[in-house]
């Protein structure tokens, strides 16, 4: 695999990680909410995420393909990193896509409650509590392949990292105050995003 073909697949999993989303999002916009605690902060976190997994390594994309290599911050692309980041890439495609079948109507972009919000524990979430921040992780760490570009590759590990470590434990006291007894539960057999390891 070259380097260019390995961009390309960057571009192309993001293209599609739009399209799994987008129905989910217009059908989450018509379901009423019944709380949110998300707030300004929780936009600051989206934001970093989008930076870190979209905005910074399009540019660096964008730049790529104009002016060629290298660009600043450029490393060695070796052909295996290129085949590693697609099979990443295709198991956080496919992380994403379940989790959003899964969740249904549960689901929402912000830290938000539904009318009507079911515990979801089967399934994915039988595994573990957030597989979609699996998928997610799986994403930042396959741009970190396909990129070879200490700034555009590693962004999204940051970006989604800062989202993550600043937002699981607030979505999870959430969803405490929701189902009560019964998450807690769910907490004490399962992990948060690794099977059996966290």
């Amino acid at each position: 695999m070259t380097r260019l073909i390995a961009e390309w697949i960057w571009l192309g999993g993001g293209l599609l990680w739009f399209v799994i989303r987008f129905p989910h999002q217009r059908r989450a916009r018509k379901v009423k909410v019944a709380k949110s605690v998300g707030g300004g902060r929780d936009q600051v976190l989206l934001m970093c995420s989008l930076g870190g997994l979209a905005i910074i390594p399009f540019i660096y994309f964008l730049i790529a393909m104009i002016g060629g290599h290298p660009v600043f911050a450029d490393y060695r692309f070796r052909p295996w990193q290129g085949w590693v980041g697609l099979v990443v890439l295709l198991g956080a495609l496919y992380l994403f896509y379940e989790t959003h079948r899964q969740l249904g109507r549960n689901w929402s972009v912000t830290l938000e409650t539904r009318k009507k919000h079911e515990l979801v524990d089967t399934g994915l979430y039988g595994w573990v509590r957030h597989p979609m921040y699996s998928a997610f992780w799986l994403l930042a760490v396959a741009q970190a392949f396909l990129l070879a570009n200490w700034i555009a590759g590693l962004a999204g590990i940051v970006g989604w990292g800062i989202l993550f470590f600043m937002r699981v434990g607030h979505e999870e006291r959430l969803m405490i105050d929701t189902f009560g007894r019964e998450y807690e539960d769910y907490m004490s057999r399962t992990k948060r995003v690794v099977p059996w390891v966290y």
